[in-house]
This record gives C-alpha cells, sequence and structure tokens, in this order.
C-alpha cells in the first residue's frame, strides 16, 4: 500500500493561498515588506483564464509543481506485504583445524583426490547456507585459535572467508583447548540454551595454553554444547619404494577425548570417514533444535518521492522556459 512518512508536510498545500491573501502584491500597497515572485499569477488566475490560454495552463502548471513538491516533501513509501523472518536464537561457532595434518589427501570429492581441509569446505558450505537466521561465527586454529568472523548474521562472509583459508595459515600444530576457549570467550554473554560449538580436527591436542578437558569443563559452566567431528580416513593405500602400502592416516586421531569433550557439554562426537560421511554428519547438526523466540516480521519499503520532485522539476523548467521566450506573462 502506499504511505506518507511525514504526512503533516501535506500542511504546507495551502501555503500560496494564505501567501496571497495576507501578503499584497507588488505595486498594490506601498512601502510593502515582502515581494513574492510570481504572486501575479495567483491574483489574476481568473482573469487570465479568459484572456490568454497560455497563461491559464502556466497557472495550472504552476499548481500541480507546488502540489508535487508537497507530495514529494512528504515522502511517499510503497509498503509491501510483511514477510516473516526466520529466526532461530543460536549463536553458533564454527571451529576448524589448520593444521598440518589436514594436507592428508585421503577424501575424494566427485571421484577425485583431495585434502581434509578442501573436502571440509566443500561440504560446510551448505551447512553455512541453511543457518539463514542463526548468528554464525569462524574460528580458525592450528598452533594458536584466531577469530577470524565474529558471530553475523553476514553468512556470505564467513562462507568466504572459510573457503580463503589454507593449511599452516595458524600454525601446524594443534591447540583444541585454545579454540574452545576462544569460543567461550565470544559467546559466554549470549542467550542460555542457544550456544553451540561445531569442531572439527583431525589429530590430538599438541599445543595450546588451556587442555581439551579443561575448557571443555569451562564451557560447561557457561552452557556451552560442543558438537566435535573427527576427520580423517581409517585407510589408505600409499606408493612406496616397496611397492603399495596400507596406512592409517588418521593414527594421531584423539577420538577419546573428542568424545569427552561432547559428553561434558551435552554434544555429541561424530566421526568422518569420507566426504560422504561428513556431509552427513553436517545434515545431522542442521537438524538442531533452535531455541523458541518470538517471531520477527518485516515490511519491505520503497521510496517514491523522487516520482513526484522529477515531475516537478521537469514542470519548473517548461515554466521557466516559456517565461524566457516570453510566450507567458
Amino acid at each position: 500500500m502506499l504511505e506518507l512518512e511525514w504526512p503533516l508536510a501535506l500542511l504546507f498545500l495551502p501555503l500560496p493561498v494564505l501567501v496571497w491573501y495576507f501578503i499584497p502584491a507588488t505595486g498594490t500597497r506601498q512601502q510593502a515588506a515582502l515581494r513574492v515572485p510570481f504572486m501575479q499569477d495567483f491574483e489574476s488566475l481568473n482573469a487570465t483564464f479568459q484572456k490568454n490560454r497560455v497563461n491559464i495552463w502556466l497557472n495550472i502548471a504552476l499548481v500541480i509543481c507546488w502540489l508535487l513538491l508537497v507530495l514529494a516533501s512528504a515522502r511517499p513509501l510503497w509498503v509491501g506485504e510483511q514477510i516473516e523472518l526466520p529466526v532461530s536464537g543460536r549463536d553458533l561457532m564454527l571451529a576448524v583445524d589448520l593444521s598440518g595434518s589436514m594436507r592428508v589427501e585421503d577424501f575424494r570429492i566427485k571421484g577425485q583426490a583431495v585434502d581434509r581441509l578442501t573436502a571440509t569446505k566443500y561440504v560446510a558450505q551448505d551447512f553455512i547456507r541453511d543457518r539463514e537466521g542463526d548468528r554464525l561465527g569462524l574460528i580458525l586454529f592450528g598452533r594458536n585459535a584466531y577469530l577470524q568472523t565474529p558471530l553475523t548474521f553476514d553468512l556470505t562472509t564467513v562462507s568466504t572467508l572459510l573457503m580463503e583459508s589454507e593449511i599452516g595459515l595458524a600454525g601446524r600444530e594443534t591447540a583444541i583447548g585454545d579454540a574452545i576457549g576462544l569460543a567461550i570467550k565470544r559467546l559466554k554473554d549470549k542467550k542460555d540454551g542457544s550456544r553451540v560449538l561445531i569442531l572439527l580436527t583431525d589429530g590430538a591436542n599438541t599445543a595450546g595454553e588451556i587442555t581439551p578437558l579443561k575448557a571443555a569443563e569451562l564451557a560447561a559452566n557457561h552452557g556451552l554444547k560442543i558438537y566435535t567431528i573427527g576427520i580423517g580416513a581409517d585407510e589408505m593405500i600409499r606408493e612406496s619404494f616397496f611397492g603399495k602400502q596400507r596406512i592409517n592416516p588418521s593414527q594421531d586421531l584423539d577420538e577419546e577425548t573428542l568424545t569427552a569433550i561432547a559428553e561434558k557439554t551435552d554434544g555429541q562426537y561424530f566421526r568422518a570417514r569420507d566426504t560422504e560421511e561428513l556431509a552427513e554428519i553436517y545434515k545431522i547438526l542442521d537438524k538442531l533444535e533452535p531455541v523458541e523466540v518470538d517471531t520477527q516480521t518485516l515490511r519491505p519499503e520503497k521510496s517514491l518521492y523522487m516520482w513526484p520532485l522529477g515531475i516537478a522539476f521537469l514542470l519548473a523548467m517548461l515554466i521557466a522556459l516559456f517565461r524566457l521566450t516570453g510566450r507567458g506573462k
């Protein structure tokens, strides 16, 4: 529907009539206090209506021009139908391991071998896109933990920064405890019951100032729920001087600690041995029960003031053109 943002501006509509009534035109009274250009157009409107058709149309154009200017000043808006905003009320941090072991190519995407970080990026894109209504943040950790993106509704930025991350960017070791500690710091003041950390790693804690289990205890005290994901295949074939060898690329994965972290915080531990399992885990995480909050709605608005303002400007140009050419008096 059409609405006016400043409807009181319409009170200026009778202003020319009031000026014409209370202030004399130039030359009708001596020592006039105020001279108003073009007032003769309003004073002689009835007379010129019979004498000069051009001046009639000029006066009509003046009136229309004034009406359009007042309408533009009232800021007309086109207001659309109400749109319900998807708000779940969750504050969710995603912590991704960038240590050197993430370089192991034991995952496959469309038949092509890729490293663990590439597989994580590939699968996480859909998960991030489906977080509409959640505030999502990104932590990258290796030897140190860094807040790459604070909690935000801007999912595009989170996805872009994850895609731009590189193995070794935060160091080649793994500081799981520090990553949890950083998440606690960013989430501790948020709403109870809505704080979630999803931590993805392929190894064991080998660096940092706080142990993972101590960090998990602190997380539990602050109401932070942690879902841990252990990533890496159980077996892969590697070419060597002695031929093909079967090895376990995930022998350093500390599943016991990751499981304990999840249990201490009422979360859950998941094991992703290939891209399909990782995608399935993210689908499960996508169904996390959201916190009930009041529905928020939005009514889109489109400003229309430029249309009456533009038409008034064109009319003013035409009136000025007529007067300069002497066709209008």
